[in-house]
């Protein structure tokens, strides 16, 4: 099928000049639409930023459009030269386009994703949903954009000739070009000197890839590595990547003031709370206050992150940047605490030093030969306490002798997992004996009545009990790696046992509402709940800095940062053909998004 009157070369080169108005007016409905991206993404403060700003708004959508021009409806141009064919052809193609890019500022909107096929399918699995109903109508609109893109593509066919005598079409070609290459220059310099305003908008606009070129830079002598890695150190701190809390701390009462003394038993999991394997600790839950179905924040050393912050993993590195304490322990701070920080291991977790207890000075001693070192920390806490005054004190105790399980020869007999189980709750055993010391201790001392006592851990353990090569922690979401202990002892509050699912997460928030009087909505400062709220939940949130892991009563989905996402039931067993409920999807994935600064 081709036109009558003119050669196939006149007719191929009019539907090239066609065809680069077309894509013309398509970039400027494409930044239009991406106008949706710069009111839902940070606003740059920074003269620098907003020209950033507007040279990759116009750089990236004139790129994106001409190169989806070139690669798809040009080689069509040689391929179909009948006019009318080739030009509905293209008007078909701009509407998909520009269909797809209007649902992405959508997703983008609403979970703080662009699309790709696993979103795709997620945001679309769930006909029942809010946002689902939402997306599917900008469908809607589709009708509408073909019919525009029907006149347009007439429209330019007609004015085509005058157009072109106009002569505009290079300095418009040069616009886009300078600002694309203009754009990734600027991108390259602020990702080497560690410019936020500018490298926060990395992710504003769909299928962006800054250009970084700190190697090149360093070969060619454009960059001091030695100057470079100053400024890297120095930029800790200088840039405010989260805000946490996100409003100011508010008091509705006086607070109590009560002490409070937290033991961490690393590595110890739920199931090893048992009267055989740790008498001494059970007899104090049985006692006190037991969390049943508690979980960590994370299935690593990062759990006593989600304890203190009350925040995800995932803030983790930014906090480290900023060097921001936990919200609990600067009240603490505020209302006149003495701290005492004793451990096993003098902290041998960076965590603890450059982000929780950042500036704070921790007990250190000479590890007696005829004592554990466990056991020396709790004497020397001991000590401590009885050094203190009247103020009310805050003190925390790591014990690691669960985390060196492997280290006990029972001469177990067995395969290696029956004798690595073994060896582990020997060592549950030993730390229940020096958590008996402690219990020993708070009754010689009297402070039953003045101090909350916490025993939990920081994340538990696996023996394969997943079918799944999982060994150890930091290894999968399963229960045996994320349930601990949650054991506390709170004065004046009658001893229980709690079923609903509890969190790390949850813990800040108790203490600041029960203990320290805040009145803030537990939302402006962490992602959990008090403790003590009963009322089922949907979810509970763990992770890590790469993944998420949404735990619900039927299974738990877990992502990455890229959205996407495995689905594993209640025994953490892989469901292929099921997808994850799109709330709970879109709350975990907000819930990663909600601290983050909206001020750079």
């Amino acid at each position: 099928m081709v036109d009558n009157g003119n050669t196939y070369g006149e007719r191929v080169s009019r539907l090239v000049g066609w065809g680069h108005w077309f894509a013309f007016f398509n970039i400027i409905a494409a930044m239009l639409i991406g106008t949706r991206y710069i009111t839902q993404s940070p606003w740059p403060e920074t003269l620098l930023g907003q020209v950033y700003l507007a040279l990759s708004w116009v750089g990236h959508f004139g790129f994106l459009v001409f190169a989806l021009y070139l690669l798809i409806l040009f080689p069509l141009t040689f391929v179909i030269p009948s006019r009318k064919l080739f030009r509905l052809v293209s008007v078909c193609f701009a509407t998909v386009g520009l269909t797809v890019l209007l649902i992405d500022t959508q997703a983008y909107q609403s979970i703080n994703l662009h699309l790709t096929p696993v979103v795709w399918e997620v945001l679309f699995s769930d006909e029942s949903s809010n946002v689902t109903a939402d997306l599917q109508h900008l469908f809607v609109v589709m009708p509408l954009i073909f019919l525009v893109e029907l006149a347009l593509a007439e429209w330019v066919w007609r004015k085509q000739r005058k157009l072109s005598h106009k002569h505009v079409g290079r300095p418009i070609a040069a616009i886009f070009f300078v600002s694309f290459i203009g754009s990734h220059l600027i991108y390259v310099w602020a990702d080497a000197y560690f410019y936020s305003p500018i490298t926060a908008q990395q992710a504003n606009f769909p299928v962006s890839y800054p250009m970084t070129a700190k190697s090149f830079m360093e070969k060619h002598g454009l960059l001091d590595r030695e100057e470079y890695l100053k400024r890297q150190a120095e930029s800790k701190g200088g840039a405010e990547l989260v805000r946490y809390p996100l409003e100011k701390i508010e008091f509705s009462r006086r607070a109590n003031s009560l002490n409070v003394l937290i033991v961490n038993v690393n590595n110890l999991r739920a199931d090893a709370l048992t009267a055989e394997r740790m008498p001494n600790t059970f007899k104090f839950a049985s006692e006190n206050l037991t969390f049943k179905n508690h979980y960590s924040s994370s299935n690593d050393s990062f759990g006593v992150f989600g304890l203190f912050y009350g925040l995800p993993s995932s803030y983790a590195s930014s906090i480290k940047a900023q060097s921001s304490r936990p919200v609990m322990i600067d009240t603490l701070l505020d209302q006149g605490y003495h701290f005492g920080l004793f451990s096993g291991n003098d902290f041998e977790e960076p965590l603890y030093q450059e982000s929780i207890f950042v500036d704070m000075p921790k007990q250190s001693f000479d590890l007696d030969a005829g004592n554990s070192s466990d056991i020396q920390a709790i004497n020397d806490w001991s000590n401590w306490v009885i050094e203190q005054s009247d103020s009310p004190w805050f003190s925390y105790i790591e014990l690691t002798t669960v985390d060196n399980f492997s280290d006990y020869d029972t001469k177990a007999k067995g395969n290696t997992t029956e004798k690595l189980s073994i060896n582990y709750y020997e060592s549950a055993t030993s730390a229940d004996r020096q958590l008996g010391v402690i219990y020993d201790q708070i009754k010689a001392l009297d402070l039953e009545e003045d101090t909350i006592v916490v025993v939990t851990s920081n994340h538990g353990t696996e023996f394969n009990e997943t079918r799944t090569n999982s060994w150890g922690a930091n290894t999968n979401y399963s229960r045996y790696q994320l349930q601990v202990p949650m054991i506390i002892h709170w004065p004046g509050k009658v001893a229980a046992e709690y079923t609903h699912k509890t969190s790390h997460l949850d813990f800040s928030v108790t203490i600041l509402q029960d203990l320290l009087g805040v009145s803030s909505n537990p939302s402006d400062y962490a992602s959990g709940r008090n403790l003590f709220t009963e009322r089922p939940r949907k979810w509970i949130l763990a992770g890590d800095s790469r993944e998420l892991a949404l735990i619900t009563d039927t299974n738990t989905t877990v992502i990455d940062k890229f959205g996407n996402y495995k689905l594993y039931d209640s025994e953490y067993r892989r469901l292929t053909d099921e997808n994850p409920a799109l709330p709970v999807l879109m709350q975990g994935l907000t819930e990663l998004q909600r601290f983050y600064t909206k001020s750079n």
